[in-house]
């Protein structure tokens, strides 16, 4: 290990949160990544990013076809972060008190309310999964963006504050009916969009079709360890790595060079075939996506053992955390998954890495 990576350690070792210090953080990080992959073949990058988002605080959507095992991932990650779990089923019938409260009919006969998925375990709510996230109306998506942006709500004459709260969605790419786009401000309040694919690997492929334990779905989540990480800990333990892992101010130059390049392609000297790029955008990588951007790669760095960000780290997050805050002119916005990509990679292209 090199001499700054050992100096890296010892500083983060310093910095106790619950009773431990970055360093066992960091083997926590790792046994959880371990111990979800258990479940989740074939998909290391969709784990690691995972893992970074815990870390850096943020809500994370994933999308992907129907079957590639998005719930999977979810349940795999809730059961091993511990801590309370609530889960929704987004339909086009589901209101936004619907979140909050469950109205039925006692044993006598008399109407009662109690506290719904949200409110179920109080301020200590630690994980809420809200499934089929594309098939609630805009009324849900209004009071889920007021939780994740301020993990809070109110209800029952009070003020619900939830400091441990991850939310975790997910959303097929294939059904379109029936279901309701996400506003740019709900896109905008989770940290990242992960992409989930059908592995390539075929090795991966196998395993999954005709290994028997990724047949029972419920069993393969429950022989997973509960609790790898202390969910109490992630808020405070996400303050110390920001304040620990560095950016220079080369790294500095290089970030902000990005940003200008994908508010302003053309003059970037991008260009992309069918597509006028003076009308390409609409808007998008705000400085809250640039933020959001600079806060997980200096996740990604600490979790590779490093005090100091790198572009390769800025570059392993820039997709998951800046192509949905990046807004099309609808006539482009079907092309999306060809155009976005293909924007991003002439960005890095544009701008040299330091």
């Amino acid at each position: 290990m090199a001499a700054a990576t050992i100096a890296s350690e010892r500083r983060a070792g310093a910095t106790e949160i619950n009773g431990q210090g970055l360093d066992a953080w960091r083997d926590q990080a790792l046994a959880f990544e371990a111990e979800v992959s258990r479940a989740v073949v074939g998909q290391p990058h969709v784990v690691r990013l995972l893992a970074i988002a815990l870390f850096a605080r943020g809500h994370v959507l994933l999308e992907g076809d129907v079957g590639v095992g998005k719930t999977t991932i979810l349940r795999a990650v809730a059961r091993a972060l511990g801590g309370p779990f609530e889960r929704i089923e987004g339909t086009v019938d589901l209101m936004p008190t619907d979140m909050l409260y469950t109205a039925f009919v006692d044993d006598d006969g008399k109407p009662r309310v109690e506290p719904g998925p949200v409110l179920h375990h109080g301020e200590n709510l630690a994980v809420f999964f809200f499934n089929e996230i594309n098939r609630a109306r805009p009324q849900v998506h209004s009071l889920l963006l007021r939780l994740m942006a301020e993990r809070s709500v109110t209800a029952f004459g009070k003020e619900w504050s939830f400091p441990h709260l991850q939310v975790f969605a997910d959303r097929n790419r294939v059904e379109k009916e029936e279901t309701f786009e996400l506003p740019a401000a709900a896109r905008d309040r989770f940290l990242m969009e992960i992409a989930v694919d059908t592995p390539t690997d075929p090795k991966v492929r196998r395993e999954l079709i005709f290994d028997p334990r990724f047949h029972d779905v419920d069993r393969l989540i429950g022989s997973l360890k509960e609790g790898v990480l202390d969910h109490r800990g992630l808020g405070d333990a996400g303050r110390a790595i920001q304040n620990t892992v560095k950016a220079s101010q080369t790294l500095e130059t290089y970030v902000l060079g990005l940003w200008d390049a994908i508010r302003q392609p053309v003059s970037a000297g991008i260009e992309i075939a069918g597509v006028d790029m003076n009308r390409l955008l609409q808007g998008g990588a705000s400085p809250r996506g640039v933020g959001a951007l600079v806060r997980s790669a200096r996740v990604r760095a600490w979790l590779e053992g490093r005090d100091m960000v790198l572009p390769e780290d800025v570059r392993a997050v820039f997709g998951p955390v800046m192509a949905h805050r990046i807004f099309l002119d609808p006539i482009y916005e079907m092309r999306r998954d060809r155009i976005v990509p293909d924007l991003c990679r002439q960005v890095f292209e544009r701008v040299p890495a330091p």
